[in-house]
């Protein structure tokens, strides 16, 4: 793997990111590789996996068709 070294680093963002690994339990190094790999890593690979998590978290809702809701609210004018 690479490495990457980042200088003159203004230390309230410093302070910032090991108060940030403190709160997720880890170091900052391992904090600053996944902020990097958050803001980096195409999204569209976790796609299924938050499509999946939508699906379950709206299973059993009522399904009304858009197009008649607005049809009713105009009817209602």
């Amino acid at each position: 793997m690479a490495q990457l070294l980042v200088r003159q680093v203004d230390e309230v963002l410093v302070e910032a990111l090991k108060r940030r690994a403190a709160a997720h339990h880890r170091s900052a190094e391992a904090e600053h590789r996944a902020i990097l790999e958050s803001a980096l890593r195409p999204a569209g690979g976790d796609f299924a996996a938050r499509a999946a998590r939508l699906r379950a978290a709206t299973a059993g809702r009522f399904k009304v068709d858009s197009a008649e809701l607005i049809r009713q609210d105009r009817d209602s004018r």
